[in-house]
């Protein structure tokens, strides 16, 4: 009877069987980046200590857009999360803290250049928009957010390099 069940214990903790069992919508299909912008027109300080410094290309690129167009801006921060085949994924670019979360899920299989996601943005632990984006290679889609301290939130959502499109 031992060698029974040592032959059967074998047989199921054997790598091969283990992988034949593992959940296929976990698999990784991209990565995705959520950054959190303050912008202002007010004191820039009012970002807090913790705040970076944006790089110049970013600051042209949202003052690109009229809407984004501000005096100043500071990142507060920045979360990459893996985009699973077919479960919600979940980035909190503000840890420790769940003030602000973005929860996406891939609609299809994403291409080498894009990918179609249901995302949802969370403030305050409510979904405060919810939208198909596509994602167009390392060029993010920016939501502008809620008015906070004295300026207003923008996030940045984009596919990360390192990520396994297509595959």
């Amino acid at each position: 009877r031992r060698g029974i069940l040592a032959a059967c214990l074998a047989f199921a903790l054997t790598p091969g069987i283990a992988r034949a069992v593992e959940d296929p919508g976990k698999t990784q299909i991209a990565r995705v980046s959520v950054t959190v912008y303050h912008a202002t027109n007010g004191d820039p300080k009012a970002a807090g200590e913790r705040a970076a410094d944006v790089p110049k290309a970013m600051i042209e690129r949202l003052r690109s857009d009229e809407r984004l167009r501000f005096k100043s801006y500071r990142m507060l921060g920045s979360d990459t999360q893996s985009l699973y085949q077919s479960y919600e994924n979940w980035a909190q670019p503000l840890k420790p803290s769940d003030e602000i979360m973005v929860r996406f899920e891939a609609q299809g299989r994403p291409t080498e250049k894009t990918a179609i996601l249901d995302l949802e943005l969370w403030l305050g632990r409510k979904k405060t928009v919810k939208t198909d984006a596509r994602l167009e290679g390392a060029k993010p889609l920016f939501v502008l957010g809620p008015e906070w301290r004295g300026g207003r939130l923008v996030i940045a959502v984009a596919l990360a390099p390192g990520g396994k499109p297509g595959s």
